[in-house]
């Protein structure tokens, strides 16, 4: 098995998705077994064609293999319509109750033509930074 790193990315049919991950230590409060983490995404069209991100799913799991299923409309409230060229970016955040797990999933997508495809969101890690293991 390849181990998910705090970053990935994946292309389909012409739909660049790149995640970062990082751990906030601020917001986590271990002893409650509140491990927090951000996650930027940026979309990139590398394609000739718009595409429109209707919605999205998520499959999260944490170290004690408990996964959890994510769907819903769009991103941050947004069904972002991202033209050839261009990118949109957001970030998000993810809770656990261990101090690391992983994120993967798809975006549903709809091209002007009405023609829908899943985008990838490659596996990424959620892990303490080195200095806190």
């Amino acid at each position: 098995m390849i181990r998910p790193t705090t970053s990935s990315s994946a292309i389909t049919d012409g739909i660049r998705v790149t995640v970062t991950s990082r751990y906030i230590p601020e917001q986590s409060v271990p002893r409650l077994k509140r491990f927090v983490w951000a996650y930027t995404i940026r979309i990139t069209n590398e394609s000739q064609v718009p595409a429109k991100l209707v919605s999205r799913h998520w499959v999260i799991v944490d170290a004690a293999d408990k996964t959890e299923e994510v769907r819903g409309p769009g991103v941050v409230g947004e069904q972002p319509r991202i033209e050839p060229g261009k990118s949109f970016q957001y970030t998000s955040g993810c809770v656990l109750q261990t101090s690391r797990g992983t994120m993967r999933g798809e975006y549903q997508m709809l091209r002007d033509d009405g023609s829908q495809f899943d985008a990838e969101i490659a596996a990424f890690a959620l892990e303490l930074p080195v200095s806190l293991n």
